[in-house]
């Protein structure tokens, strides 16, 4: 299959109107799809099931699925270009919504110094009229401008249009083997990633660490994790720690690890649940799927210990196991009534400022912006 008949199956099947899903993997030179051969609404009940889930923000609601037993599966190798390089333009956002982002700021800083919380994620949402509204030209785009993020474009016709280009990864399962990350602190990337954090930023990381280790002790036997790292997510910086694990024998409940870190304090705040009660009350908007998870469910993935493909005994050193990637959905939109809706958010702490924070909310839309 070329590579242009690999988009072609994705645009047929969103011209009918049937689910899909479209991904690559970070650093992987692989583009992805699950075609569903039908319009049915499916659900992840306890996340035993094998497929493709898209999760929303809060937990209480419907995980959905793209099953493989009922799709079809493509992929192709993916080689980037500098096709589709665009410049990052000025922003545009409406300035009462900057008036009220700042007085959520700020009511959230007072939540803060008289002890409901310590830290909390407000985010924003901002609708734009693109002159590009084919969601396969412009997950075309994502691909060849965030070639180290998880891009995907996820469709159902009963439930919505995503895309998203996100650097961060929830979980990462490979048979006992499990990978996180916890990522915060927010900065523009100015050429060169040696820069300096401010305790703000270093305090607030820290904090979506320890949250994840600690929800991780019970089950898992080892945990090793690692030094904080500056790393680059298109025109931003991040502090980023990885934290690796080995699952206890026969305690793999995916459900309930899950419930256990999502949503992280890196997208709701701590403690989680008065940070998720803060963000339901007064953001203003519904989240939806922006800042849930997305990712493969459940999927057999085959090795082999022998790389001598002549062997005729190949197959009998083979190796499988079940892998789960989960990424956060951050760095996304979503295309409803002929308009985009852009996604955007930080972390607010007791040393937060509203003007900064409104600027760190800029300055993260631009990864959307930019290919619009």
């Amino acid at each position: 299959m070329a590579l242009d008949q690999f988009f072609e199956h994705i645009q047929n099947q969103f011209d009918k109107k049937l689910p899909f899903v479209a991904y690559k993997k970070p650093d992987t030179s692989v583009v992805k799809g699950l075609l569903q051969s039908d319009a049915i609404i499916h659900t992840s009940v306890d996340f035993t099931e094998s497929g493709f889930v898209f999760a929303p923000f809060d937990a209480e609601n419907e995980a959905f699925l793209i099953p493989i037993e009922n799709s079809t599966g493509i992929e192709h190798e993916f080689l980037p270009s500098h096709e589709f390089d665009g410049a990052t333009k000025a922003d545009q956002s409406p300035s009462n919504q900057k008036e009220f982002h700042a007085h959520l700021v700020q009511k959230a800083i007072e939540a803060i110094k008289n002890n409901h919380l310590k830290k909390v994620v407000l985010s924003r949402r901002e609708a734009v009229q693109p002159p590009e509204a084919n969601p396969i030209n412009l997950f075309k785009k994502l691909l060849h401008t965030y070639t180290t993020a998880f891009v995907y474009c996820w469709y159902h016709p009963k439930v919505g249009l995503w895309l998203g280009a996100t650097p961060e990864t929830l979980l990462s399962i490979r048979g006992n083997q499990l990978k996180t990350m916890s990522l915060a602190g927010t900065q523009p990337f100015k050429g060169s990633t040696d820069v300096v954090w401010k305790e703000k930023e270093k305090e607030e990381q820290q904090l979506v660490t320890d949250f994840i280790v600690g929800s991780l002790e019970t089950s898992v036997d080892t945990i090793k994790v690692s030094e904080i790292e500056t790393v680059r997510a298109g025109n931003l910086l991040h502090l980023r720690t990885t934290i690796q694990a080995n699952l206890k024998p026969g305690t793999l409940n995916l459900k309930h690890l899950l419930k256990a870190i999502h949503p992280t304090p890196a997208v709701c705040g701590f403690p989680k649940d008065k940070a998720k009660a803060f963000i339901l009350e007064h953001e203003g908007y519904p989240r939806e799927f922006y800042a849930g998870f997305l990712g493969e469910l459940n999927l057999k993935e085959t090795t082999t210990r022998n790389t001598n493909r002549r062997n005729v005994e190949n197959n009998a050193y083979a190796v499988s196991k079940k892998v789960s990637n989960f990424y956060v959905n951050l760095r996304c939109m979503q295309l409803k009534d002929e308009h985009v809706y852009l996604y955007v958010g930080g972390g607010i702490t007791k040393d937060s400022d509203a003007e900064m924070e409104w600027e760190e909310t800029v300055h993260k839309s631009q990864t959307i912006k930019r290919i619009l």
